[in-house]
């Protein structure tokens, strides 16, 4: 009976220390979307608009590795036994592209447009069932600065 108590006080606590570092991380992130809007980011391979003579280009990079929380962990746990949708995992996935984004700007602040922007994704599996401990999602793109004569 004591192990049933543990295991929801486990539960539990990894959902409230869970949601709020969650909510924390995601009004980091609306912040600092908000600052970084002003910069064109595309997937295509041609630029925005026209080009100028004197262009310099640089490979850009972000990288963001997000673990799972033991709350996040049971729910899934529990869905593989009844199947459905992991939307627990999906917030993981979604603040860490996020993040790898930004980081990317963040490492160009000065360019006017970012483009062939590209986003890896793999997951970091931890015990010996193989359940995913974090993930990790890597984001690279090429940065343009433009020169006017």
């Amino acid at each position: 009976m004591i192990d049933l108590y543990i295991l929801l006080a486990l539960v539990v606590t990894g959902y409230v220390v869970g949601q709020f570092l969650e909510k924390r991380h995601y009004r980091s992130i609306y912040e600092r979307e908000a600052e970084l809007v002003a910069i064109p980011t595309t997937s295509s391979k041609r630029p925005i608009g026209p080009i100028p003579d004197q262009v310099r280009a640089q490979l850009v990079e972000g990288a963001c590795v997000i673990s799972v929380d033991y709350f996040k962990r049971f729910v899934a746990g529990l869905r593989q036994i009844f199947g459905g949708n992991v939307r627990s995992y999906e917030t993981l996935v979604d603040r860490s592209r996020r993040e790898a984004i930004l980081r990317l700007k963040e490492s160009c602040a000065n360019a006017d447009q970012i483009i062939n922007l590209r986003i890896e994704t793999s997951s970091i599996t931890k015990g010996k069932r193989g359940q995913v401990g974090a993930i990790e999602i890597h984001a690279y793109a090429t940065a343009l600065y433009f020169y006017s004569q």
